[in-house]
């Protein structure tokens, strides 16, 4: 394992799904892949979904770790607000960014605004 770390998005969770080779690579050699709640939410409510892709998401969740959110994580949510306020971007996008702040892990998407945050590690998933 090489160590790195890294927080899956919604659209770098579909890209794997759909078998990107340049993702999957990155992938196998990861210390720790983790995914926010908002990211599970956000694909299970695809009203597209497949039953097969339900159930492909459902393994692929065997092997990450979900990163929740409750009122506790002080300092989680100050981050979530932070990100929020600085950067102007929607509150599902901030979670996930502050998630992958606090896990220290870079963070795998295909937005390109979220890829130039200061303060974030991030790589583009797209290919």
């Amino acid at each position: 394992m090489s160590g790195e770390r890294y927080l899956l998005d919604t659209n770098a969770i579909i890209a794997l799904l759909q078998g990107n080779q340049r993702l999957i690579q990155r992938l196998q050699t990861a210390a720790w892949i983790g995914i926010s709640i908002i990211s599970q939410l956000e694909f299970l409510a695809f009203t597209e979904l497949s039953e097969s892709e339900r159930q492909a998401f459902s393994q692929f969740l065997q092997r990450v770790e979900v990163v929740g959110l409750s009122s506790d994580q002080t300092r989680l949510i100050e981050q979530i607000v932070a990100v929020r306020q600085q950067y102007r971007v929607k509150l599902p996008d901030a979670v996930i960014v502050a998630t992958a702040m606090q896990a220290e892990a870079t963070l795998v998407t295909a937005d390109q605004q979220l890829q130039h945050l200061a303060g974030l590690l991030a790589v583009d998933c797209s290919e």
